[in-house]
């Protein structure tokens, strides 16, 4: 998070719960998208949430949320009997210090016990998600993947991108997925699971006491398989994480477009997706939205 704290949007540029259903029935109705996923930014701020839950999930799609898990304790059961299928926590550190200097507050022990609130809800596999960064908290990585297999949740490490509040990413911190592999499974040997469509490559623990995934954005890309794009929480359109170029649906969903309308400037945006986002490259340009800024 960024040390000043937040500009907040003015609740009108945000795209209303009744908007992001239409965009997402387009989605899976035209296109056959079987996966929806909440995200952020920190999806749990906006009010209501269980309601955005309910209306989405009769397109009968794998829904998923993303949060930071501070406030689950109050919303996991209710998010679970609006209809959400499967949840991820952003956790980076087990220890309160760095998890104060990491995230700007100190919550450790309510993240902690949002983790015990959303298997207690159901939600199964519980998916905690790890940032590692050299000098910061790799020297976490074994405590966490221990952590992780005592409490029965399936941690997944992923590379530091160039997507940080406070520009601070270098390829200096970032920690490869190879070296994330070789460090845990020295401590607990590893078995390869494989892949697909997702980002993680996935590990299982040879003695059958759950996994871990592993997303090698940086140094390993899987752009080739990559079949994401992501709508804002302002309703605009990307068709790579990384993208510099955004399409605004907000306007054409409130400017009185058909859906045939809005559906031609999806897939123009889709047609132009990236065949890679080129983070290793000279050429690379950083998007100069933070992950912060463009929850969708």
């Amino acid at each position: 998070m960024p040390a000043e704290g937040m500009v907040w949007q003015p609740r009108d540029e945000l795209l209303t719960f009744e908007e992001i259903e239409r965009v997402a029935g387009l989605f899976v109705h035209r296109w056959g998208v079987d996966a929806i996923r909440l995200t952020g930014g920190e999806p749990t701020v906006r009010a209501r949430l269980p309601m955005l839950v309910r209306k989405l999930a009769p397109l009968g799609t794998d829904l998923a949320l993303t949060t930071n898990g501070s406030t689950l304790r109050s919303l996991a059961h209710d998010l679970a009997d609006a209809g959400l299928r499967r949840i991820n926590i952003s956790l980076d550190t087990l220890r309160p210090e760095r998890f104060l200097e990491l995230t700007r507050r100190n919550e450790l022990l309510q993240v902690l016990d949002g983790v015990d609130a959303a298997i207690e809800a159901g939600f199964d596999p519980v998916k905690v998600n790890v940032v590692l960064m050299r000098g910061i908290n790799d020297d976490e990585v074994v405590d966490l993947a221990a952590w992780g297999r005592d409490r029965g949740v399936q941690v997944r490490f992923i590379e530091f991108m160039p997507l940080d509040a406070d520009h601070r990413w270098s390829v200096d911190r970032v920690v490869p997925a190879a070296e994330i592999v070789e460090r845990i499974g020295a401590v607990f040997p590893l078995v390869p699971v494989g892949r697909g469509h997702e980002p993680a490559e996935r590990f299982r623990y040879a003695d059958g006491q759950g996994e871990i995934g592993v997303i090698s954005s940086v140094t390993e890309p899987f752009c080739a398989t990559c079949d994401r794009v992501r709508l804002t929480a302002d309703g605009q359109l990307r068709a790579c994480l990384f993208a510099t170029d955004e399409t605004d649906l907000r306007a054409l969903l409130r400017g009185g477009a058909t859906d045939d309308e809005v559906a031609a400037a999806i897939e123009a945006t889709v047609a132009g997706k990236w065949a890679g986002h080129a983070i290793s490259r000279v050429t690379f340009t950083r998007p100069t939205r933070s992950m912060s800024e463009i929850g969708g």
